[in-house]
């Protein structure tokens, strides 16, 4: 799999790959991922007659913001729409361009010139990726998503809350940011598939199946604390799981736990003077700790005159997974984040501005990668086509024949793997009986739940002992056999095992490492315990995920985010470092810090909040209601957003508001309370489905709050096939999962092999890898330095 290594190596893994973006708001960050790893990315600026250039003397505006930060990396093109000659200039941009990245511009010109099929067969290697609110092939084609709707059919928002309360709106940004990093992902995805076979492909990507996918997954695979539950299996209403991740006040703040294993219980129990109460061996186990109505109460008053640092110090110092919860500004001034640099200064008409770097290092370098000249990025463009002639076979997965070994655990591990498994590659999940993955225990004590199932379908396993020398050195043997090598350790781990880079790198040169961790490869935080729980905690994203009326309804105990789009995001830096290896034969390796996953989706956010903190004014911001409002069902909730000024008067007149034609935006402010009660009293005799069908039909973004069980029956699922029913031997009913990455002209859908038992692979891998024989492998087990299932 993308073998043949060729000389000429530049120092972007990217180089030669080139993106022509037309693509506006969030999704830009789509690419903005591709342009940090050294891909050549033209943004298209439209013109109108000349109309639409920047006033240098204006306001700074949140959009400004947001173009700074997503525009890193990128070149610009200026086209006049009017202008033949500009969209002469536009049509061979694309001609020349490897990824077309379009959110609906090319369709506004309506020109037949660049139609999908025009542009395709002009130039069939093209890649087109259509980015929309819901696809194409949907009923709601024609509605418009907002990050507050996509929370809420997505099935986020019904999770986000306190029980008997109304839900709770995620900080808003992280929806479309996921989409991106997931969209980013199946165009280089789709572009590995080009470098074997030649062919383009034409790419359907819907964000809101990109936020289902990427954001919280209720049919993926779940953290380690729902023990095998899934989130369509939850009761209706949002649960209270505060005691799976409990947020405890103490002296000058909070701290957040991630107790899960008896291990882990047990140094808690130490911690607190070993108090009678909770001494049953039962409190080894989740359920017991889960159903306490008395643990969490008797720890907040251990930790009631501890400050937030002492409480993170020592119980990471015993092994007790402990992270201080920071508000959005200490989390920005980290010792953590100084350190690593991760903030830098941008200069905006006389402001300066705050934004993070991206969240991957290649080599030891942080992103972006420099791009290479001109002249460079046309010598690697000449590496990387495909000059074969023999166009493979359609059924195959863009990953065929590619080796991956999989040493990752719980959802960032399994995400990552998953996904490549899913592409066809052979991926090699590395276990061991005695330290099982925590995603593999169910509460009732059964051997496979649909969670573990959903993460670990198309892969295969192989138990491992890699503390007894001869297991490190089979592993050592698979390494050089190997492509890539996915892990996600505390940053030293692989080097206690004796696996550390310049061993690895002097048995495979070629190989691909990804490494992602909690916090990153170096800082004073990056050898601590990391859960997603805690790095969101660290990040401020529990602080900002309250409601604005009770500033303690911390209501983030149900997702899972960072870890799906982190998975997302260490399969595509795996795909940017083959790509670079098909050219210079050389592999590399990134490393991915979880909490700089979400400084980066809320760095506009948090700089817009800095900057207001300062007294600098910052427009731009809907001046028209937006929010979560009741409806007439039970527990039944719609949200409603408005973006500009038609959506306002439409909502107005929707609801028989006698203000809608007022235009000022100062008597729009003074209406607002009046219209907020109109809309309230307007959607409280409606149930969510028909307020938003009748909201979105007259142009006002709105989002019914769909339960995960809700989801496979919801019409644009549906019409999509978004998802797939499979069966595994050891679970007794078919469950869901979802189908396919996204809908593609090209891309197969995948396998959906059944994700294996413990050691259920060991014989088979080690024949097909190493070609050990019966005799070998018999003889290794009788030593336990490998396992299998008989």
């Amino acid at each position: 799999m993308l073998s043949d290594p060729l000389p000429q190596p530049v120092s972007a893994a990217l180089a030669g790959v080139r993106v022509l973006d037309i693509v506006s708001g969030g999704m830009a960050l789509t690419g903005r991922v591709l342009a940090d790893f050294g891909a050549l990315v033209t943004r298209v600026d439209f013109q109108n007659g000349g109309q639409g250039r920047s006033d240098p003397d204006r306001a700074i505006t949140r959009t400004d913001i947001e173009q700074l930060a997503l525009g890193r990396g990128k070149l610009a093109l200026a086209i006049d729409r009017a202008v033949p000659a500009d969209r002469d200039r536009l049509l061979n941009a694309i001609r020349d361009c490897d990824i077309l990245i379009d959110d609906g511009g090319l369709a506004a010109l309506e020109d037949a010139r660049f139609a999908n099929a025009a542009l395709r067969a002009a130039n069939p290697a093209l890649i087109i990726l259509n980015l929309s609110d819901f696809g194409e092939a949907s009923p709601l084609a024609c509605w418009r998503a907002t990050n507050p709707v996509l929370h809420a059919l997505s099935g986020g928002l019904s999770r986000s809350g306190r029980p008997g309360h109304p839900p709770v709106m995620p900080p808003e940004a992280i929806a479309k940011a996921c989409a991106a990093v997931h969209a980013a992902f199946v165009a280089l995805l789709a572009f590995t598939e080009r470098l074997e076979s030649g062919r383009g492909d034409l790419i359907d990507f819907s964000i809101l199946d990109g936020v289902v996918q990427a954001l919280d997954p209720g049919f993926g695979v779940n953290g380690s604390a729902a023990a095998g539950v899934r989130a369509s299996e939850l009761p209706r209403g949002r649960p209270d799981v505060h005691h799976q991740y409990p947020i405890i006040p103490c002296a000058d703040g909070y701290v957040r736990l991630c107790v899960l294993s008896p291990r882990q219980w047990q140094a808690m129990f130490k911690w607190m003077g070993e108090p009678a109460e909770f001494a049953d061996p039962a409190y080894e186990q989740l359920r017991t700790r889960f159903n306490s109505t008395t643990l969490v109460p008797a720890i907040a008053r251990f930790f009631a005159d501890k400050t937030r640092a002492e409480l993170e110090q020592q119980g990471q110092a015993i092994g007790v997974p402990t992270a201080a919860l920071q508000s959005a500004d200490e989390a920005i001034d980290s010792d953590q984040n100084r350190s690593r640099q991760l903030y830098e200064a941008h200069r905006l008409r006389g402001v300066d501005i705050r934004l993070p770097r991206a969240p991957v290092e290649v080599d030891g370098t942080r992103l972006p990668l420099t791009t290479p000249d001109r002249d460079a990025q046309r010598a690697r463009a000449a590496l990387l086509r495909n000059d074969t002639g023999v166009p493979r076979a359609q059924s195959a997965g863009p990953l065929q024949g590619l080796r991956v070994i999989d040493m990752g655990v719980i959802v960032v591990g399994a995400e990552t793997g998953r996904l490549l498994a899913d592409a066809g590659a052979d991926v090699i999940k590395i276990e061991n009986p005695a330290f099982p993955d925590g995603v593999r225990q169910t509460q009732d004590g059964s051997v496979m739940s649909p969670s573990f199932a959903a993460g670990g379908r198309n892969k295969r396993s192989l138990s491992l002992n890699l503390r007894d020398p001869e297991g490190k050195a089979l592993f050592l043997d698979l390494v050089a056999q190997a492509d890539v090598l996915l892990s996600n350790f505390k940053p030293g781990t692989l080097d206690a095992l004796g696996f550390d880079d310049e061993t690895l790198r002097a048995i495979n040169p070629g190989l691909v490492s990804i490494q992602s961790s909690a916090f990153g490869s170096t800082g004073p935080r990056s050898r601590q315990l990391g859960y997603g729980p805690l790095v969101r905690a660290a990040t401020g994203l529990s602080a900002l995920w309250c409601s604005l009326d009770d500033p303690g309804s911390f209501s983030d105990a149900m997702t899972v985010y960072p870890d799906h789009v982190a998975g997302r995001l260490g399969a595509l830096s795996a795909l940017a470092l083959l790509v670079q290896r098909k050219a210079t034969g050389a592999g590399g390796k990134a490393t991915i810090a979880q909490a700089e996953i979400i400084l980066d989706h809320l760095g506009v956010d948090m700089a817009v909040a800095s900057l207001r903190a300062q007294g600098q004014q910052i427009d731009d911001d809907p001046d028209a209601p937006w929010g979560v409002y009741p409806c007439g069902g039970d527990d039944d909730w719609c949200v409603v957003t408005i973006e500009n000024d038609a959506q306002w008067t439409a909502l107005a007149r929707l609801i028989g508001f006698e203000g809608h034609d007022t235009a000022n935006r100062s008597d729009r402010a003074r209406h607002r309370p009046a219209i907020e009660h109109a809309l309230t009293s307007w959607l409280a005799e409606r149930s969510s489905y028909e307020a938003m069908e009748r909201l979105q039909a007259s142009g006002v973004p709105a989002g019914a709050m769909l339960r995960v069980a809700d989801m496979p029956g919801f019409p644009h699922f549906v019409s999509r096939g978004f998802f797939r029913e499979i069966a595994h031997p050891a679970i007794p009913a078919p469950f869901l999962v979802e189908a396919r990455p996204v809908r593609a002209q090209n891309m197969p859908d995948p396998d959906q092999a059944p994700a294996p038992l413990i050691g259920q692979d060991s014989d088979a891998v080690l024949s097909d890898w190493l070609g050990l024989s019966p005799s070998q492998m018999q003889d290794l087990m009788a030593r336990n330095i490998i396992g299998t299932i008989r």
